[in-house]
């Protein structure tokens, strides 16, 4: 079969750079191509020759190639204006050379179509025609269809080693003012090797991620962290303004199928990708691929039409009441606003979504921690705090949407860097954001022990979490406390009411993990997570004795959970060097009495005509429980 010779069909429109170029005009407004499909000959060229072009004014998302034309040289000649802030540009705006556009980049595109952000003339890299004269945008459909279809000029490289992406990514050569041949690599990005910071923060994530969910999810490190964690979920679905290699791996273990995507079933729907040759290799001609633009993969609405969409974004701080910071250091633009309120928003309104913010507690080798008490002075706000729901760090996460101030300081606080955490309580209460009495910690040396989370069958069945409690779950401990009944109230604090205060729940949410235990139980609501149950031990450091208690909600007793609370507790202890168990127990409280005489120790029981102490020593077991 003979190859087609695109060259000869459209021999009229076949032309140089140079050639190309001649008919910008001074005051022009210049569009350049995205990320990693930028088309590094025109853009060269472009600053080359570009003695007869003043004040023309250069428009684009981001680039990954050099930006010669942000050249202080070359000042009086092009005004360069940015939609994110990439590192090759970064100098431009510090500088003074260049601008940036803060706005959310599903809006781009109508901006162009308006004209409110007119477009002269389109430099892009396309790959060459096929027989009917399509030509592919490759790894960067994004705001580049949109910026072609509203372009009075359009110059595309094109380029053999572009990858011929498939979906809504094709231009025809007719509509092409100029095609200019040359053959060059596709700009590449490394991978990134993540730290064991951000494998963890890889690790929380996933634990928010469930079989069948859809994902967006960038490029850089936190993505490839993750995507080490998601191996085992099964048919996850990918709707993403952008991706890297991470998603390969994915796709070849088989966790990545699209099958359970509510729409574009069967399909990956994305607007732009960057990372290595293997990637573009991949994508190349691969049907599983559906690359569209932004103004369809970044509109909320679309996003919020599929079930389960998790929307994973990154930040640079984010302050106590969950204001986040994306785009700048202070008063210096760093990045963009990019795709983040679009996807935030889509997830958040997704049946079953989950909205995510994601980063490192700190920055600068540990020096400063990036949850704050207030947003470095003009950093802006991305997400607001109404947007926010997730945010996760290496130390865990927190859930902020429809929780107060006071409920978000304390989460935000609880995934801080624990050496920033006291601080962070101070400036809080200097705020009245926390009540005065709150607890402070020694936070360098109490460390929540993951290893104790536990997930456990009951007899009817149920699943239930296990795990240490944590100082944000002192409202929820509280309403398990005040749903209690009399009777419930009676036996554990041998009164007929008792009342709850603030100061008295945080005494059990705020424990050092060491000397004192309380291990949860918690089921799944609307809120979050609701305690059923909760077992204690207070220990006497010089006695190596401590006092043991539990309570279990009452609608969850006489389900197994306070044997195994029991069973558990005791071997908590048991590994942590205490010696010995003691309890209070009321005459009435016969289920309590039989988990204790049933527990494999020899218990030692008297009775002063009030109640029944007892005490039993966990080095020595009667028999071991099966």
């Amino acid at each position: 079969m003979q190859e087609f010779d695109w060259k000869k069909k459209y021999a009229d429109r076949v032309g140089t750079a140079v050639e190309a170029l001649k008919l910008i005009k001074p005051g022009n407004s210049i569009f350049i191509g995205t990320g990693c499909a930028q088309p590094q000959h025109l853009v060269n060229a472009l600053v080359e020759h570009s003695r007869d072009i003043y004040d023309a004014r250069i428009i684009h998302l981001l680039t990954m190639g050099s930006a010669p034309y942000a050249n202080e040289k070359f000042r009086d000649k092009f005004k360069m204006n940015s939609f994110f802030v990439a590192d090759n540009v970064r100098h431009a705006l510090d500088a003074g050379i260049g601008d940036y556009t803060p706005i959310f980049l599903s809006a781009i595109p109508r901006e162009f179509e308006t004209g409110r952000i007119p477009i002269d003339v389109a430099l892009i890299s396309v790959s060459p025609p096929d027989a009917s004269g399509l030509c592919s945008f490759g790894v960067s459909v994004d705001i580049v269809k949109s910026a072609t279809s509203n372009a009075k000029y359009i110059i595309a490289q094109v380029n053999s080693k572009m990858p011929r992406t498939m979906g809504d990514s094709f231009i025809h050569a007719n509509f092409i003012d100029m095609l200019v041949p040359c053959d060059e690599p596709v700009i590449t990005v490394p991978v990134p090797k993540p730290s064991e910071t951000l494998r963890r923060i890889g690790q929380n994530i996933a634990r928010l991620v469930e079989d069948g969910s859809t994902i967006e999810c960038g490029i850089g490190r936190i993505p490839q962290a993750l995507a080490e964690y998601l191996k085992d979920k099964k048919e996850l679905g990918i709707h993403t303004e952008m991706f890297g290699d991470w998603i390969i791996d994915l796709i070849e273990c088989g966790a990545i199928t699209c099958s359970k995507k509510t729409i574009n079933r069967g399909k990956i729907v994305a607007s732009f990708c960057m990372g290595s040759q293997k990637l573009y290799d991949y994508i190349d001609g691969n049907p599983f691929f559906n690359f569209r633009p932004t103004e369809y993969v970044n509109d909320p609405f679309v996003i919020s039409q599929h079930d389960k969409m998790v929307g994973i974004n990154v930040a640079l701080e984010i302050d106590l009441t969950g204001q986040v910071c994306a785009d700048s250091l202070g008063y210096k633009f760093y990045s963009g606003i990019g795709g983040q309120v679009d996807f935030i928003r889509g997830s958040a309104r997704s049946r079953g979504g989950k909205p995510i913010i994601a980063m490192p507690s700190t920055a600068k080798d540990e020096s400063v921690s990036r949850i704050v008490p207030h947003l470095t002075e003009g950093a802006g706000v991305v997400t607001t705090r109404g947007d926010v729901h997730y945010v996760v760090t290496e130390y865990g996460i927190a859930y902020l949407h429809g929780r107060s101030i006071r409920e978000r300081v304390l989460a935000l606080v609880n995934i801080a860097h624990p050496k920033f955490r006291n601080e962070l309580i101070e400036a809080a209460k200097s705020q009245n954001y926390l009540p005065q009495d709150q607890i402070e910690l020694a936070w360098d040396k109490v460390a929540y022990p993951e290893e104790l989370e536990h997930y456990e069958t009951l007899k009817d069945g149920t699943q239930i979490f296990f795990r240490p409690v944590k100082p944000t779950d002192e409202p929820a401990l509280s309403e398990m406390l005040y749903s209690l009944s009399n009777q419930s109230v009676h036996t554990r604090y041998f009164a007929s009411t008792m009342t709850f205060p603030h100061k008295d729940v945080q005494k059990l949410t705020n424990i050092d993990y060491r000397n004192d235990i309380a291990i949860v139980g918690v089921v799944p609501s609307p809120a979050g997570e609701d305690i059923v149950a909760i077992a204690q031990y207070f220990l006497d450091p010089k006695t190596q004795a401590a006092e043991v208690a539990f309570i279990v909600q009452d609608e969850w007793q006489q389900k197994g959970m306070g044997t195994f609370l029991m069973d558990y507790i005791a071997q908590i202890a048991r590994q942590r060097g205490v010696r010995r168990f003691y309890a209070k127990v009321l005459p009435v409280n016969k289920p309590m009495l039989a988990i204790f005489h049933n527990s494999g120790f020899k218990v030692n029981t008297e009775f002063d005509g009030e109640a029944y102490s007892i005490d039993f020593d966990l080095v020595k077991q009667e028999h071991q429980n099966s």
